[in-house]
């Protein structure tokens, strides 16, 4: 009897282990192009719709200080690895083959790991999947095929170039629940690099002057679309959200939303009573703020907003520790843990400032760092943080003597 039960016993453990390895959770970063904080009308942006977004937000954390580099490649890198530009930056749409990213750590620890969206990171059509991604449905923007109407895309090593209409962002946006689909029996890492906000700015297809039959053709770039992109943004999120709901993986998937950089330079939004004007490409806060909102349901008290200071660094250092993989001893890590402070552990350490190295296409580096209050640069120029366009540089004589050596 006792044998039988045994017996018993040993049978359902694989299932069991299965079942111990399914609950970890599933991994979701959404990364938008060109979406500086103020894009999101949860942060108090008055000129856009965004419930989608909105949603998420009360359904996780938002983060009112979030930072990521001036620029796509930049940020890409960082978010990807972790570590500051000032390590591992090669040049504009490049990334060292050798890196690790977090989707190597993912897949050792037997994740499913894809991507779909934007690519920037080299040109081998096999790249994506040396840098730890099995599946990948990709833009390469060093290809320079249409991103928008009639895209060119790299579908797992393969081009395929569309000419019946078809439209980027909801192609990229498609593999993206397919494979949430083809994966939802075991975990999974998704990251979703997306195709919008990015200039040129043209119609949706949701948008009155939609037209499919421009092959190639950078057209109708008139601002106002970006407002219909915007929205066009929050509804390919909302399509990602519904996916999870549908196949019952919600509350055991986290999702990270966050920009890449700040909005597109010179585009005007409204920030509450603030004219923001895009600063992508400059180390200002318009260039730099952007938007992150990390959704949860299974571990996450909703509805919060926190003003800790994080950057994108963090994103793989939480990720994993969600994921509860150990990041490799031989790895280096800028980043900061911040799930401990997302599961409300209000004695947790926080980051005490960002720092920035920017020089994307060889141009004379600017390097700055900052906390709440001022932002220091290299070359001497202090601001004080509510001086967001950075037009009056204070001297050290003017930073009061109690603040001087934070």
């Amino acid at each position: 009897m006792v044998l039988l039960l045994l017996a018993m016993l040993l049978a359902k453990l694989p299932a069991a282990m299965a079942d111990t390895v399914h609950k970890r959770p599933n991994i979701i970063v959404i990364m938008a192009d060109d979406f500086g904080y103020e894009t999101v009308a949860a942060n108090g942006g008055q000129s856009y719709q965004t419930p989608h977004l909105d949603a998420l937000a009360a359904s996780g954390i938002r983060f009112t200080q979030a930072y990521a580099q001036p620029l796509c490649t930049p940020t890409r890198l960082q978010l990807m690895t972790g570590a500051y530009n000032v390590r591992n930056y090669v040049a504009f749409g490049e990334m060292n083959p050798n890196l690790r990213t977090f989707a190597h750590l993912f897949r050792e620890a037997g994740y499913a790991t894809g991507m779909v969206g934007k690519w920037q990171l080299g040109r081998d059509l096999e790249l994506p999947r040396r840098f730890g991604f099995d599946e990948y449905t990709l833009w390469q923007h060093l290809r320079r095929p249409p991103r928008y109407a009639n895209p060119g895309l790299e579908i797992n090593g393969i081009e395929r170039d569309y000419s019946q209409g078809e439209y980027g962002p909801d192609l990229v946006n498609q593999a993206a629940l397919d494979f949430i689909a083809k994966h939802r029996d075991a975990p999974f890492m998704l990251y979703y690099s997306m195709l919008l906000t990015h200039t040129p700015y043209q119609p949706t297809p949701d948008s009155p002057d939609w037209d499919p039959k421009a092959i190639g053709e950078e057209v109708n770039k008139a601002p106002r679309h970006f407002g219909e992109m915007v929205t066009y943004t929050d509804k390919l999120v909302g399509r990602v959200v519904d996916q999870l709901e549908r196949l019952k993986l919600r509350d055991n998937t986290m999702i990270v939303f966050l920009g890449d950089n700040g909005t597109g330079r010179g585009t005007v939004s409204m920030l509450a009573d603030r004219k923001i004007i895009g600063g992508k490409g400059t180390t200002t806060d318009a260039g730099m703020h952007v938007p992150m909102i990390v959704s949860w349901p299974n571990q996450l008290r909703s509805g919060q907003v926190t003003d800790d200071l994080v950057d994108t660094t963090d994103v793989l250092p939480t990720i994993c520790a969600a994921a509860q993989l150990e990041l490799p001893a031989n790895m280096i890590v800028d980043g900061r843990n911040q799930l401990p402070r997302l599961l409300g552990q209000a004695d947790a350490a926080t980051r005490q400032w960002v720092y920035c190295w920017y020089s994307p296409r060889g141009e004379p580096l600017i390097e700055c760092a900052f906390d709440r209050a001022w932002k220091l640069y290299r070359d001497g120029r202090c601001f004080r943080r509510s001086d967001d366009l950075e037009q009056t540089p204070l001297t050290t004589d003017q930073v009061p003597a109690a603040e001087q050596e934070t």
